[in-house]
């Protein structure tokens, strides 16, 4: 079984056609999805999917590469992460791959964002999902300031180096992992990968975006993250039963959820 740490199955490249991309859940043996919020204003379709569905869960966050949308607060994040289908609070962080000019001048509003869900998620007591983007050195020093390591979370869609990992983990956090792992130019992320510890790792699709071989250039979906967790088990040297059952047990620590019991065969 396997897990989908992180997916927008409300975006509509995905929602227009839900049921086949639930059925291929079951097909690949993807037990569990993620449904992960961009916006406040998007928050109530990723709840519904959540709330219709007994194996997806829902985050509340507003992501930092929307400027122009409504502002979280604490008060707001908090009373929305109360929900028992959410799970943890974002996604957020800091990217700063677009900006136009000096980020320290221009990215103050991302700054100050990325502290509140901080401190909406230490007062909830549901995990971070954090986006880092050409910001990873603000990006940890924003979590240690804040306190982050009292609620922990994962570093999603992880790309950055193995000092950046290493201080991701000695914060309390996972490691994920996308399809961009199995791209042919990312050696420089498999090293990573080879290194993260295995009860620290977790595996994810990003969907609608970043499907791994084999369906790269084709829409990701949730189903598609067994061709990840398969991946990194030849990567380490892992039987892809093992690599499944440790990432589905950590999705399970991180954001606090039962294990899901199967039936004898």
């Amino acid at each position: 079984m396997y897990v989908d740490s992180h997916c927008h199955l409300d975006f509509p490249e995905l929602s227009q056609r839900l049921e086949a991309v639930l059925e291929r859940m079951r097909e690949n043996r993807v037990d569990r999805a993620l449904c992960v919020s961009v916006t406040l204003d998007d928050f109530p379709r990723v709840l519904a999917l959540a709330e219709s569905h007994p194996h997806l869960y829902a985050s509340v966050g507003v992501h930092p590469d929307y400027p122009d949308t409504r502002e979280p607060d604490v008060a707001t994040l908090v009373r929305l992460a109360a929900h028992p289908k959410v799970i943890a609070t974002g996604e957020t962080g800091l990217d700063y791959y677009r900006t136009q000019g000096d980020p320290a001048e221009c990215c103050g509003w991302q700054r100050e964002r990325f502290r509140v869900h901080v401190r909406a998620a230490r007062a909830s007591g549901k995990p971070l999902i954090v986006h880092t983007r050409s910001a990873s050195a603000d990006t940890l020093a924003i979590l240690r300031e804040e306190g982050a390591e009292a609620v922990g979370g994962v570093m999603h869609c992880f790309t950055e180096t193995w000092e950046v990992a290493r201080g991701a983990l000695d914060l309390g956090f996972h490691i994920s992992l996308s399809g961009i792992v199995t791209f042919r130019n990312a050696e420089a992320l498999r090293d990573v990968a080879r290194k993260v510890p295995l009860d620290r790792l977790l595996i994810e699709t990003d969907a609608p975006y970043l499907a791994p071989v084999p369906h790269r250039g084709r829409t990701n979906e949730p189903g598609f993250v067994r061709h990840v967790g398969e991946f990194l088990a030849r990567l380490r040297g892992l039987d892809p039963e093992t690599l499944a059952q440790a990432t589905t047990a950590n999705f399970n620590r991180c954001f606090r959820l039962p294990e899901v019991r199967h039936a004898a065969a």
